[in-house]
């Protein structure tokens, strides 16, 4: 796959000589689909060309058909031989997928050789192992995007480190934290997903499947399963799964489920953009092109575009996924070869989209933190009654302080005094914090615990796993 995901020539430079110690911003993900021409019905006949290929190389290394005949086919087997508008003239005729291929790629052979051709296989066997080289690739694809994706969000998190605002729980205000501690739990998140991926590969690898018909190796003869293993090791795969899984989806359903999984992260992370954007809240914004128009009657408005789009993914890929899902229950051997995939197709595009939208809020994202510090403040400092309550434990005891401070905010409520106001009125805790200690305790920028540490941590162990991910395309 020619990915376009590249860093900028002066962001390359950048990177190399530390010009004014500035690191480049990451790369966004390009709007272009990755995995379109994957789903393509070319490109699927590829991967068939391929199989077939290989399934006569490995036939061949043990006595099943002639050298010859293999060496044959792998010549024959190349798209030059296979004209789509032949392929689907003669589908028109014999209204077979498999064979209107067959008859196709046969004229590029002799009579002798062409006999050997799909020798003892069956239609199953060629598109479902094409589907699992369709996922192969579409998993590279899209742990490459999650990667991007990853660079972005580290940069985000360091720039906004020290970025205080206003935690919330439940809705309300509860205690300061940092945007970029925020911003680094959808690190850990998306760097699992990775990680999920990475280990769901192995299994699609292993699906590779040339067992005939009902799965028996008939067609196939005694070197049937040395045959299939062979031919996994011609594409650079591991040994095939032993059992027959041509009615067993739940690889397919895993990779599904775990798109799922990742949607619903964007999800979150959409729906989070878009309220922190409201009017009342207003602490980022989805900046907008000049030319972009937000509302066609109301030219004050700049609504969300992007952080909205990532709702609906996360409404839609569940969806589809719960389709692919659904074909673990099918009937007997199975032989449907092509319904069950074209949602497989459509949950890989529908996720790629997502992601493409996910990658182009981050990079659109501004952060306003003085807008963090107004919303802090909204509270008259009542968000520092944690901290009050341990300033005080040691006198007063924690239980005590605990109660009082409850006491006081009740009645805030109704008289709206802040909380220094209250502290200073009340004779028992104004003795036991001075007027600066007491201005100390109440600043909320110095009350984010380990926030910044945790950033920290964060980041170094998600750029460490880089390494072991699994990066470069396995198309030839």
């Amino acid at each position: 796959m020619n990915r376009a995901r590249r860093w900028g020539a002066a962001a390359a430079i950048a990177l190399a000589t530390g010009v004014q110690g500035q690191e480049p911003a990451p790369p966004t993900l390009s709007t272009r689909s990755d995995l379109a021409p994957l789903f393509t019905e070319a490109r699927r006949n590829g991967f068939v060309l391929e199989l077939e290929a290989a399934l006569a190389r490995a036939q061949a290394v043990h006595g099943v058909i002639p050298p010859e005949a293999a060496a044959a086919i792998t010549d024959a087997a190349v798209p030059a031989n296979l004209p789509q508008e032949a392929v689907d003239e003669e589908y028109d005729r014999v209204r077979h997928r498999m064979v209107a291929f067959l008859n196709v790629l046969r004229r590029s052979l002799d009579e002798g050789h062409g006999n050997y051709l799909h020798f003892g296989a069956t239609t199953v066997d060629l598109y479902d192992s094409a589907l699992t080289l369709q996922m192969r690739a579409a998993i590279h694809a899209l742990v490459d995007d999650l990667r991007t994706i990853e660079l972005q969000l580290v940069a985000l998190a360091r720039e906004h480190r020290e970025t205080v605002m206003i935690g919330r729980t439940l809705g309300q205000h509860a205690l300061p934290i940092t945007f970029g501690k925020k911003v680094a739990g959808y690190i850990g998140e998306n760097r699992r997903h990775i990680e999920r991926l990475a280990d769901l590969l192995p299994r699609v690898e292993r699906s590779i499947i040339m067992k005939g018909a009902v799965g028996s190796y008939l067609g196939l003869g005694a070197e049937g399963p040395a045959v299939e293993t062979t031919l996994a090791h011609e594409l650079g795969l591991p040994t095939a799964y032993p059992d027959d899984w041509h009615a067993s989806r739940d690889v397919y359903a895993e990779y599904a489920l775990v798109l799922s999984m990742i949607s619903r992260t964007w999800g979150r992370f959409g729906q989070e953009i878009f309220l922190l954007q409201m009017t009342d809240i207003a602490e980022v914004v989805e900046a907008r092109t000049s030319t972009a128009v937000g509302s066609s009657t109301m030219p004050h408005k700049n609504n969300p575009s992007l952080s909205h789009a990532l709702r609906q993914h996360a409404r839609t890929v569940p969806r589809l996924a719960e389709i692919v899902a659904d074909d673990m229950i099918n009937y007997f051997e199975r032989d449907n070869t092509s319904r069950p995939n074209d949602a497989l197709e459509d949950v890989s595009l529908a996720a790629e989209d997502m992601l493409i939208d996910a990658s182009r809020l981050i990079s659109r994202l501004e952060v306003d933190p003085g807008r963090m510090r107004a919303n802090l403040d909204l509270s008259d400092g009542w968000i520092m009654t944690q901290r009050i309550v341990f300033a005080l434990g040691e006198t007063l005891g924690r239980e005590h302080a605990e109660n009082r401070l409850r006491e006081l905010a009740d009645e805030a409520l109704e008289s709206g005094a802040t909380l220094r106001d209250a502290i200073v009125a009340d004779p028992e805790l104004s003795a036991a914090l001075g007027a600066d200690e007491l201005d100390a305790l109440l600043d909320p920028t110095t009350y984010v615990g380990l926030d910044g540490p945790l950033v920290d941590a964060v980041i170094d162990e998600a750029l460490a796993a880089r390494e072991g991910d699994p990066v470069g395309s396995p198309e030839p």
